[in-house]
């Protein structure tokens, strides 16, 4: 009976065993399927993302080059202003220069004569000739500030050189015109400096 019972046990251990055996070829069978399918599906999105590295990097490139020609282009503005900007500065100086050049004749002409006649014509040829600057400046745009004592003082236009306390004018009115003011094409050249009475 013993050899019996030791005879059914020898039999059930094999078995049991090959069919621990056949579950596990079973089980690693699929599992290695698996991992030989992502082995050779992996070799395509590399490539993939090697060629698309390669597109960023060219795309890069193309940027950096257009960025640069960009830069350059601006640079070459930039100077071109420049010098049109000072080409043009040298032109309007070149115009007012010579449109003074008349009147630098005329008072050469008028020192001249000042040892030759009469106080009087030396005084009518110099209003003259500060009637031809003044003519000719105003052909380029000056216009003089109307300033008068007695008119109310306009930060805009006057700079108050000092204050002064006066009987005849009001307060805050201007009391004496020490230097005329200009505007250049209705922008202000130069403010009128005045005395105002406090």
């Amino acid at each position: 009976m013993t050899d019996r019972k030791h005879t059914k046990h020898d039999e059930k251990r094999p078995a049991r065993g090959a069919a621990k055996v056949k579950i596990d070829v079973e089980a690693t069978g699929p599992l290695g399927a698996d991992a030989e399918a992502e082995a050779a599906g992996s070799g395509a999105p590399a490539a993939a993302e090697a060629e698309q590295s390669v597109e960023v990097a060219r795309e890069r490139d193309e940027y950096l080059d257009h960025l640069r020609r960009l830069k350059a282009e601006f640079e070459n503005y930039r100077k071109r202003v420049q010098r049109d900007h000072e080409e043009l500065r040298l032109r309007a100086a070149e115009t007012v220069v010579e449109s003074l050049l008349p009147v630098m004749d005329n008072m050469s002409r008028a020192l001249e004569a000042a040892g030759r006649h009469e106080e009087g014509q030396l005084l009518a040829g110099l209003e003259l000739v500060a009637g031809q600057m003044r003519g000719t400046l105003e052909g380029h745009g000056l216009e003089e500030i109307p300033v008068e004592p007695g008119v109310l003082f306009d930060p805009n236009l006057h700079e108050a050189i000092m204050t002064q306390e006066s009987p005849e004018y009001s307060e805050g009115t201007v009391l004496q015109v020490l230097e005329r003011g200009y505007l250049l094409h209705g922008r202000l050249l130069r403010p009128a400096k005045v005395i105002v009475a406090s």
